[in-house]
């Protein structure tokens, strides 16, 4: 009887060792086509910048066959572009900084004071992450144009902030609250301020959610390109997004050129995600988005 039950448990192991490797096997194909279906777009962009004016119509993927530099000596050449890219960094940076620093504060006056009314409070700033940017485009150029934030760094600055602490709140608010609070508490029993505690105590406890923070608002203020759009009007305080605005022409007479400009805009977020990388999905995987 026994070697009966041994005898049918073995034959159903290989269907089920099959059907566990065909799953694996499907699971790697869908990647694969994702993979493929991403960074074609990108390819082709790389692709047509090395073009010249004869074949960059080519609908064909070219592969960099009979490529020139000319499109990215002639880009580069452009003496606005260092204006666009220090415009991005400066906007970028303290978006990050100022982000961080206010919802770090929300966050912990939240989670951490219990303060009245926070539940509401955190709910209210947490329905800004359904709102679409377009819905609410006009308000803020108008308000900016009230109090004379056009063609201003803090009028970029300022909108970039507020789109992105509902969702900065979001991440360090669930990282403190998976935290527990005996270190606070014996901080403040030393006599330690609820400022001391949260500079010395909480914020090299929630390096994670901080560092998730930074590379998301970070990606996000340096591609956003409609407020962008209509809010730096001047040229010495336009953007990296609307450099590639200068190689429009009516007949698009020089696509290499236009497609070059758009891959060294694009090279930046790259980088940065790149160097990353590894350090943001730790910090996912860490309970950066837990709570």
């Amino acid at each position: 009887m026994v070697r009966h039950i041994f005898k049918a448990k073995s034959d159903k192991l290989p269907a089920v060792t099959r059907s566990h490797g065909l799953s694996r096997i499907g699971a790697h194909l869908v990647l694969i086509i994702a993979v493929i279906l991403s960074i074609s777009p990108t390819i082709y962009m790389i692709d047509i910048s090395f073009r010249n004016a004869v074949t960059a119509f080519d609908p064909s993927l070219i592969v960099f066959s009979g490529s020139t530099l000319s499109n990215y000596t002639s880009v580069l050449k452009n003496p606005d572009l260092p204006h666009f890219f220090i415009n991005s960094t400066i906007v970028a940076l303290s978006t990050v900084t100022l982000t961080i620093i206010l919802a770090l504060l929300a966050s912990f006056a939240i989670s951490r004071l219990h303060i009245i009314g926070g539940r509401v409070l955190f709910l209210i700033i947490s329905t800004a992450l359904f709102i679409p940017l377009a819905s609410v485009l006009v308000p803020i150029v108008l308000l900016l144009k009230n109090i004379g934030g056009l063609n201003t760094y803090w009028g970029l600055i300022g909108p970039y902030t507020a789109i992105g602490i509902a969702f900065a709140i979001l991440i360090i608010k669930g990282a403190l609250d998976s935290f527990p609070t005996e270190l606070e508490e014996a901080a403040r029993l030393d006599g330690a301020s609820w400022l001391s505690v949260l500079t010395r105590v909480i914020v090299p406890m929630i390096i994670p959610a901080l560092f998730v923070v930074a590379v998301w608002q970070f990606l996000f203020s340096w591609n956003e390109f409609y407020l962008a759009l209509v809010i730096m009007t001047n040229l010495s305080k336009e953007t990296m997004p609307l450099a590639p605005l200068y190689y429009e022409g009516p007949f698009l007479a020089e696509p290499g050129q236009l497609f070059a400009i758009l891959s060294l805009v694009s090279v930046v977020p790259m980088v940065v995600y790149l160097l990353v990388q590894k350090r943001f999905v730790k910090a996912l995987e860490g309970g950066a988005l837990k709570g």
